[in-house]
């Protein structure tokens, strides 16, 4: 799987001018399932997130997680993430996971991060959305988890 996670100081997203999902402060997750993905995948992806110590401490330092502050947690479907730019100037997209494949990976992360986390908000698999955030630090970090050979 391929994620771009954002610490936010707010974060929300919008389909047809409504507001879908909402975050105050925490993290913006844009997932992209890849062909060769499973839930186990995801799920080792959302134990990184969910611990990844990138929150101040009271020193300043990234010292802490998404659960030792208590944010929100934003998970929006992104299938551009897997683009092959490589050759030409049209990005291909055959590394992201057919739609049946993504959405279904897709839900069982969110299902999974659902029953982890206390508030997670999310997007809606396909739908053409309107995301806004307040980029905190700016802190942006790519992630990626492969199912092991």
């Amino acid at each position: 799987m391929i994620s771009l996670l954002q610490r936010v100081s707010e974060a929300r997203v919008d389909i047809d001018g409504q507001t879908v999902g909402a975050i105050g402060p925490g993290l913006l997750l844009l997932l992209c399932a890849e062909p060769d993905d499973t839930e186990a995948v995801g799920e080792k992806l959302l134990a990184k997130v969910l611990k990844l110590r990138i929150f101040g401490d009271e020193a300043g330092k990234m010292n802490r997680s998404l659960q030792d502050v208590g944010g929100g947690l934003l998970v929006v479907s992104q299938f551009t993430l897997a683009a092959d730019t490589r050759s030409g100037n049209r990005p291909g997209f055959t590394g992201a996971a057919p739609p049946a494949l993504g959405e279904a990976l897709y839900d069982a992360f969110v299902k999974a991060a659902r029953a982890q986390h206390p508030l997670v908000q999310t997007g809606r698999f396909g739908a053409d959305m309107k995301v806004h955030l307040v980029n905190d630090g700016p802190v942006t970090i790519p992630l990626r988890m492969a199912a092991q050979a």
